[in-house]
């Protein structure tokens, strides 16, 4: 007698492949407004930090003496970089700018040499650049500090503006992804309802009925979150192959962090979903399963 082979079901069946499919979208979709949540960090850090403040030079300061003052600038902890313009650099900058030179119809440079300085990014504020400004013009070789007052100031108010929306976008996108998340996982468990009842009328405890539903969604959640991780990466890696410079916004940190925030937010949200869906039912009597 040949013994009878032991059919088990799936543990992957086509419902919980769509399910699988439709929580690796709305994934990518929340990952896409983690990652211009964290990208714009680094990128107001970059714009920041590229803003250039000139330090014009009294004409009789020695090149010593300027390339001293450089040096003590530099160990300042507000200062990100310097560099220092000669009188001849920028006259030739100025030359090739406006295609003549200056020189030759007034007689000698009109120019002075200078320091370009760039700031750390915490101190870009309008308050905190007023104290440097206040702290370099001490010097009595420093004739003026130049620097475009109202571009600051329109770039800390655009990244502040845009901070906030995309901050409130990610909330919004949260909670939207948590509503169709848990539509999806609540459509699988409804079909196995019926399920459910009988196996509490053969005795099953609550926590053995939850148990496949819940391993079966943290897997959905696990294997959706490492699909929707590595589109982005693909998508990442693609950006910064055609454009290198991106490589400092979208940096291995703001990709590591989103991926993390992907995998626990699939991982939990899904979990959650399926202990709901599954007490809902569990809490039914049999009559009421017919009329939802």
């Amino acid at each position: 007698m040949r013994p009878k082979k032991k059919h088990n079901a799936p543990f992957f069946d086509l419902q919980s492949v769509t399910s699988g499919i439709s929580t690796t979208l709305v994934l990518l979709l929340l990952g896409l407004v983690i990652f211009f949540v964290l990208a714009a960090g680094n990128l107001s850090v970059y714009v920041r930090e590229h803003i250039n403040f000139s330090i014009i030079l009294n004409n009789d300061m020695q090149e010593r003496d300027i390339l001293r003052m450089q040096k003590e600038l530099n160990n300042q902890p507000f200062i990100r970089s310097t560099q220092y313009i000669s009188k001849d650099r920028a006259l030739e900058e100025q030359t090739e700018a406006m295609g003549t030179d200056p020189a030759e119809f007034l007689g000698y440079n009109p120019f002075s040499a200078s320091i370009e300085v760039k700031l750390k990014s915490e101190y870009t504020h309008a308050d905190s650049i007023a104290r440097v400004e206040e702290w370099i013009k001490k010097d009595a070789n420093v004739q003026d500090v130049v620097y475009q007052k109202e571009l600051i100031d329109a770039v800390n108010d655009n990244i502040r503006r845009i901070s906030l929306l995309l901050l409130g976008l990610a909330a919004v996108l949260a909670f939207v992804s948590f509503v169709l998340i848990n539509n999806t996982i609540r459509l699988a468990i409804y079909s196995q309802r019926f399920l459910i009842h009988t196996m509490k009328l053969v005795g099953a405890s609550w926590g053995f009925i939850r148990r496949p539903f819940l391993k079966r969604s943290f897997w959905i959640g696990l294997l959706s979150a490492i699909f929707a991780d590595v589109v982005l990466w693909l998508v990442a890696n693609w950006l910064v192959g055609k454009e290198p410079d991106l490589l400092e916004v979208i940096t291995p940190m703001v990709m590591v962090q989103m991926s993390i925030a992907v995998l626990l937010f699939g991982i939990i949200i899904t979990g959650l979903c399926a202990l709901l869906s599954i007490n809902k039912y569990l809490r039914m009597k049999a009559g009421a399963l017919y009329y939802i």
